[in-house]
């Protein structure tokens, strides 16, 4: 099997979306690593640490079509998916597709829109679908929401409920910069804003050859065992009100495959589902207990599951 094409066109858009975000290359493999999953993603982090950057360099670095929804109170479910207006001239209903229908979405501030606003999303995000009128419309492939949010402003926001955030492949954040790495942001914007000189790398095809190729990289049954357990554990922990549902179980086994071909290997390693466990599945867990340290706290919950769940010892490789 080969699984060049995968790692291939990863370092292409790894190093472009490099050009404009700096020092973050763990997150913008992740990044990658959902799109080609075929999983969406959802980037939560303070105000101007360059989610939305980020959003717009991956879309940029794909011959493909990419939207932006400013995400408001007062957005309404058309706005978002499309409506059926009347056409005076030809004398009959005609279709106006939405910014969904696009291969890049980015939902900018995907909390501040009410729930049923949120909640048209649901069916594209899963079904790569839309229903308007009766009438369901297919979205065309590749299709990728990269949804922000920020932690810090509460008001007027309305938290996205736990059906939605399964939904998300991958939860991400940036982070602050490094002093050395804000002096090189400094000297790379100083003259241009590099975003605009960026020029897509990957095409259409060569993406969706990926998509179709990943699913290839063998995991052995001692590691489906190993994931459905480290699962189970965190659906029985005494801390947990709510544990990792089937579709984060099948979101970890995708994005360890493609985790795996990224480093040249046509099979997965315990160590890929470990690396992953984070980013793919601490989104899904709920504790009983909520506070401010939540996400701290979900981490380490994670962590010692890890630790205290067997790894197992012979992995089938060919």
């Amino acid at each position: 099997m080969n699984i060049a094409p995968i790692s291939r066109i990863a370092s292409r858009i790894q190093e472009n979306v490099g050009h404009v975000i700096i020092g973050k290359n763990d997150t913008i493999e992740l990044l990658v690593i959902a799109l080609i999953a075929s999983g969406h993603v959802l980037l939560e982090d303070v105000p101007g640490t360059g989610k939305t950057q980020l959003a717009k360099a991956l879309a940029r670095s794909l011959h493909g079509s990419m939207k932006r929804i400013q995400f408001t109170p007062d957005l309404l479910p058309s706005d978002v998916s499309g409506i059926n207006f009347f056409n005076q001239k030809l004398g009959e209903f005609e279709f106006r597709p939405g910014p969904l229908f696009a291969h890049i979405v980015l939902a900018d501030e995907i909390n501040r829109a009410t729930p049923r606003t949120q909640s048209s999303l649901l069916e594209s995000m899963e079904e790569r679908q839309v229903s308007i009128d009766g009438e369901t419309r297919k979205l065309e492939a590749p299709f990728l929401v990269i949804a922000t949010q920020n932690p810090v402003e509460n008001q007027g926001t309305f938290p996205l409920p736990e059906a939605q955030l399964d939904r998300f492949l991958m939860k991400l954040s940036l982070g602050y910069p490094t002093a050395a790495e804000q002096v090189l942001i400094l000297q790379r914007y100083q003259q241009q804003d590099p975003l605009d000189a960026l020029l897509p790398v990957v095409s259409r095809a060569e993406l969706l050859e990926a998509q179709l190729l990943f699913p290839q990289v063998r995991v052995s049954d001692e590691l489906l065992h190993y994931i459905v357990q480290l699962a189970e554990a965190t659906r029985t922990h005494a801390d947990a009100a709510l544990g990792v549902s089937p579709r984060g179980v099948r979101a970890l086994m995708k994005a360890a495959q493609v985790y795996a071909a990224l480093r040249g290997r046509d099979y997965v390693l315990p160590d890929d589902v470990k690396a992953l466990a984070a980013p793919v599945w601490a989104h899904r867990i709920l504790l009983r207990t909520r506070s401010r340290q939540q996400d701290q706290q979900v981490l380490a919950l994670l962590k010692s599951i890890l630790a205290a769940t067997p790894v197992p010892t012979e992995v089938k490789m060919g």
